[in-house]
């Protein structure tokens, strides 16, 4: 698996588990403040897009994963 599948998947999967813990319809709801962190994901991506810079990114290369 690449880095940048990798990040797609990771992200993906954060916002999902995050709008599941914060939109009071989910039975999954505990407190409407992990929609923040949804935020914070979204606020992450829209600046990669621009910079082209990803602290997770950056890690997994560190860790030696796949460009390519």
């Amino acid at each position: 698996m690449t880095i940048e599948r990798f990040i797609r998947i990771f992200a993906g999967s954060l916002v999902l588990v995050t709008l599941a813990l914060g939109v009071r319809a989910s039975p999954l709801f505990v407190s409407s403040d992990f929609l923040w962190l949804t935020a914070f994901i979204g606020l992450n991506l829209l600046q990669s897009g621009f910079t082209r810079f990803c602290p997770l990114e950056a890690v997994l290369k560190k860790a030696g994963m796949p460009t390519h």
